[in-house]
């Protein structure tokens, strides 16, 4: 058996007992270049070698308009309050399509995930219904509710439901047998053991398919905006394609990821906040 053995500075001078100084993560990530430094300069730099193609001619307004344009053009869009009534109604939009498809999702993944009845009414018609494209569902939507708001939030609602299911059936299912003998053999009942073992078990799997179900419905609301929308941002869009301003274009385009990235960031801290009890690796 081989035993590793200490520096000689590390040695004590009175017993001869090796003496090592053990650095945390914390004290070695110190001497690391700062994560935020790292996870900026990846957009900046592809920002910057952006605008040099279009200043030195490469990459021309009417293909791509160059970042300064864009800029400009948005702060245009603010001054003039287009850009925050399309933000606005982007978000009803997609706020009001998330709660739908959220209790939508819940309702029938925790029925289908702690009953098997459940999951033999409900998981069938879920499983066949969530590989026909979302977006394909457009024609019928105009055909059963107009081309108002509803079949924006319906779009939306759907794109939210199917992966969130998923998620939340594939996290019930996935509990481990063991805690749940566990708990009972504590003496913990039906509704004991979904509320203390099942539910906060498959929370991890409820999260990720939240982040998925965001995902989704922006993208979703990118279709659902060109149903003969008269306010949002796939509106502006739109309008910008009939005219070739790709400034208005590439603005919308970053208000749909900056929106994205908000959302993200507000499901990751909802995620350490109800996991906090769950430590989990986060990386080396």
């Amino acid at each position: 058996m081989t035993v590793p053995t200490a520096p000689e500075s590390a040695r004590s001078d009175t017993g001869g007992i090796p003496v090592i100084t053990v650095r945390t993560s914390r004290a070695k990530g110190q001497q690391r270049i700062p994560r935020w430094l790292v996870k900026t300069f990846s957009p900046i730099a592809l920002i910057a070698l952006w605008q040099l193609l279009s200043s030195t001619g490469v990459l021309d307004d009417d293909t791509l308009a160059s970042p300064a344009t864009v800029v400009a053009t948005a702060w245009e869009m603010w001054q003039e309050g287009r850009l925050q009534d399309a933000v606005l109604a982007s978000v009803q939009r997609v706020a009001i399509g998330l709660v739908f498809g959220l209790i939508a999702a819940v309702v029938l993944a925790t029925l289908s995930g702690l009953f098997r009845r459940g999951e033999d009414i409900a998981d069938a018609p879920m499983q066949m219904l969530r590989t026909v494209p979302v977006i394909g569902l457009i024609p019928l939507l105009i055909i059963w509710f107009g081309i108002g708001e509803t079949p924006k939030i319906v779009l939306i609602a759907l794109a939210v439901t199917f992966p969130l299911y998923m998620n939340i059936f594939g996290g019930i299912r996935n509990v481990d047998e063991g805690l749940v003998e566990a708990a009972k053999t504590l003496g913990l009942g039906w509704f004991a053991q979904v509320r203390h073992v099942i539910l906060p078990a498959a929370m991890p799997n409820a999260l990720v398919g939240l982040r998925f179900s965001l995902g989704s419905a922006w993208l979703a609301l990118v279709f659902g905006e060109t149903i003969n929308a008269n306010a949002g941002i796939g509106y502006e869009m739109n309008m910008a394609r009939e005219f070739f301003q790709t400034d208005v274009i590439v603005v919308c385009l970053v208000l749909y990821a900056l929106l994205g990235l908000v959302a993200d960031f507000i499901v990751r801290l909802l995620e350490r906040t109800v996991l906090a009890w769950r430590p989990a690796f986060r990386g080396a």
